[in-house]
């Protein structure tokens, strides 16, 4: 069975490869030591994942969210939440993962 730190890895890889761009973070709308993820899914509508500093399973969220432009994104709260996941355990680890690879088409 494997890990949560390896499974988070793996997230992470995805990402990356997925042309996300990590995006540091000086306000107060994440938890200080989270790791934000970001891509541009239509004009100023971002794809979001949120991994938190423990890097633990249940501590990934990911979310479609409305900022003002990419600079915005960890500094203000977003201007409106489409969508929110947070990933709690095994199964909703495959929903993720399910609609990281769809939301590429």
């Amino acid at each position: 069975m494997k890990s949560n730190y390896m499974e988070c890895q793996k997230i992470i890889r995805m990402l990356k490869h997925k042309e996300f761009i990590k995006v540091s973070h000086t306000g107060n709308c994440f938890e200080d030591g989270a790791a934000i993820y970001a891509k541009e899914i239509k004009e100023n509508i971002f794809l979001l994942f949120v991994i938190l500093k423990d890097i633990d399973i249940e501590n990934i969220q990911a979310l479609i969210a409305h900022f003002d432009c990419f600079g915005s994104i960890g500094l203000k709260e977003p201007e409106q939440i489409m969508f929110y996941l947070s990933i709690k355990d095994k199964n909703d680890l495959h929903y993720f993962e399910q609609y990281l690879k769809a939301s590429v088409n």
